[in-house]
């Protein structure tokens, strides 16, 4: 998919908190199973570590981030697009540019969030398996799937 108003470029350190922000305005809508302190509490890790230690990229649009994704290898640790701008291909773009890049991707996703499961599935993106708690080991099923060329 090509949407000439958005760009992927690489991530920089003054990108933290307009990231952190998109990360939990779009887990707040897409996790509230999770309910809203517990995501507060993951956005201090998001800050601290995810995004400055995995490979990140950012999705632009008229100079502004909308969205990301976060690589560790091959997996995407993370991908979030801002709510007011999702459904626009942002995620599609994004997950082009890592397809690209890694030529195999994997990924988990909350069983229970069937919007993410349905996009995935759209990419190409299949289930390999699944476990009945998160990596936290709390009890929210997690289905794992993948994507190859």
């Amino acid at each position: 998919m090509n949407n000439p108003d958005i760009s992927i470029r690489a991530y920089q350190a003054t990108d933290l908190h307009t990231l952190s922000a998109i990360w939990l305005d779009a887990s707040l809508r897409a996790h509230p199973f999770l309910g809203e302190a517990r995501l507060r509490a993951q956005q201090e890790l998001v800050e601290r570590t995810y995004l400055p230690d995995s490979e990140t990229w950012v999705a632009v649009r008229d100079g502004e981030p909308v969205g990301f994704i976060g690589l560790i290898g091959a997996f995407i640790g993370a991908l979030f697009v801002a709510p007011g701008v999702q459904g626009a291909g942002i995620g599609r773009l994004l997950i082009a540019h890592a397809h690209a890049l890694k030529g195999e991707l994997a990924l988990d996703v909350y069983a229970a969030n069937d919007g993410a499961r349905a996009c995935y599935g759209r990419l190409g993106f299949a289930e390999t398996s699944r476990s009945a708690a998160d990596s936290e080991g709390l009890p929210f099923a997690v289905v794992h799937m993948r994507l190859t060329r």
